[in-house]
């Protein structure tokens, strides 16, 4: 089987550039892909005639949009499609394997993931409505209308979404779909290691009968990414805290970063602990430890050392399996360098007081290993004596959290900018300061894994907020 070579799509149109470059197999260094590599004059050049894309959504109306989201779901799960030039076509299960291939997710981590982006295609009209608080759709369509009693008028913000895509989960694409439904195309860097998933979902949107000119796909360099990031009126950066932190205070860039997601166990439930395990575990390793709303952090009134060592004893012994295998919790470093720096940072962390690895004693060898010809990390708990230590509030690519003894009353002081929290109390006031706290992004009350999201709440800004504003109408009878 030929290496496909995956082009630019600019207006959706297939654009092969001078420069490329490899999409390798985490294991054997194998190429898989080729990959068109455009410079941000190209970007810069087609961001001017975005009027054009616009204009070809325009012509649909939302409820249509809404169809041909859903049929682009069904393709994207089932369907063969087209990757890369020639009219190839790849089937689902390719691109799963492929995918894996590239990632280090096991297959059934891909699948669960195709899982949740098909969900999301196929239930856009739930997803809209949460996000518009149940405005009538035909108002974004002739841009005003009636709500609850008043005339309402709503006005995007933006020509096109910027986005700059990250490799380490592909359900993270969900994101952006919203965007289509919205009628606001897209202008996309994909991840270096993952350009199967935004390929594939923009050619199952194509197949499904969306105008072809709605996206831009431009596989690019930092300037590009910072163009994309600087011209187009509305972005998405993922990253790391470095990156992030360079766009927290531009209104016109949603950041995506590390979500620093925890459990919180009350006084009321402390005894009870041990029945929250399953949760705490799923919490903390679903999809790999690779997600921002996994856990990162158990925070509790008393016996951290005892669920430290509970967790421990849990993920510890978890080791890397075939990545065919149903049962594969943990996934490989498409960059190696990436595991070996996590590793090296925890053992640097780990030597100062205060804090000890809880899955040592039950982890068989080393943490870093090379095994199903890959490199891998293996689960790691941190007990720390308190939220001053530098692993007390850490977040890696891969299965980890602290446990750390807090008292109720300076739990949410303590514990800072957090993505998800999941409180499992049933205390009235707790459960009321909860609901009060700025600092929390999207809460759980109860033994809810902070994995689980809402589609119709968004978890981490709101998409129609973001890509549209109100303003206010008078008009003549």
């Amino acid at each position: 089987m030929s290496i496909p070579h995956i082009p630019c799509l600019r207006f959706g149109v297939p654009y092969r550039s001078l420069n490329d470059s490899a999409v390798k197999d985490y294991r054997d260094g194998t190429t898989k892909a080729t990959l068109s590599q455009v410079n941000a004059g190209v970007i810069r050049r087609d961001l001017k005639s975005m009027d054009q894309a616009r204009e070809a959504l325009r012509k649909f109306s939302t409820r249509e949009l809404i169809e041909i989201s859903a049929k682009a779901g069904e393709l994207f799960l089932k369907e063969d499609l087209p990757i890369g030039e020639g009219g190839r076509m790849q089937p689902a299960q390719e691109y799963k394997e492929t995918l894996s291939a590239t990632s280090g997710l096991p297959h059934v981590m891909v699948q669960r993931n195709m899982d949740k982006i098909h969900y999301a295609l196929t239930h856009v009209d739930l997803i809209l409505n949460g996000l518009t608080r149940g405005i009538d759709l035909s108002v974004l369509d002739q841009g005003y209308g009636e709500h609850g009693g008043s005339p309402v008028c709503f006005f995007p913000t933006t020509e096109a979404l910027g986005l700059v895509m990250p490799s380490n989960s592909p359900a993270v694409n969900s994101l952006w779909l919203p965007s289509i439904a919205l009628k606001i195309p897209i202008v996309m860097k994909p991840g270096r290691e993952e350009p199967w998933t935004p390929y594939r979902l923009i050619q199952a949107f194509i197949a499904a009968g969306c105008p072809k000119e709605a996206f831009g796909f431009y596989p690019t360099d930092h300037e590009g990414a910072g163009d994309i990031l600087k011209h187009c009126g509305r972005a998405l950066i993922f990253g790391d805290k470095s990156t992030t932190d360079l766009y927290a205070g531009d209104p016109g860039v949603q950041v995506h970063g590390p979500g620093f997601s925890k459990i919180l166990i009350g006084d009321d439930e402390i005894e009870n602990w041990e029945e929250y395990l399953d949760v705490m575990v799923s919490s903390i390793s679903d999809n790999g430890g690779r997600s921002c709303v996994n856990a990162s952090a158990v925070i509790v009134p008393k016996y951290a050392r005892e669920i430290a060592d509970a967790l421990g004893k849990r993920l510890g012994p978890l080791k890397p399996l075939p990545v065919d295998d149903p049962n594969a919790v943990l996934s490989g470093f498409a960059n190696p360098k990436m595991g070996e720096w996590i590793d090296s940072t925890l053992e640097t962390d780990f030597s100062e007081k205060g804090a000890f690895d809880a899955t040592a004693p039950y982890r068989d060898g080393a943490r870093l290993l090379q095994a199903e010809g890959g490199t891998y990390l293996r689960p790691t708990i941190a007990y720390c004596e308190s939220m001053d230590h530098a692993l007390a509030n850490r977040e890696f690519l891969c299965p980890y959290a602290s446990v750390v003894e807090v008292d109720q009353n300076r739990m949410l002081s303590a514990i800072g900018p957090t993505l998800v929290v999941t409180a499992i109390t049933k205390d009235a006031s707790f459960k009321n300061q909860l609901l009060g706290a700025s600092n929390i992004e999207r809460l759980n009350i109860g033994p809810i894994s902070t994995m689980k999201i809402s589609w119709d709440q968004p978890h981490e800004g709101n998409m129609f907020e973001f890509l549209y504003k109100r303003r206010s109408i008078g008009m003549a009878a």
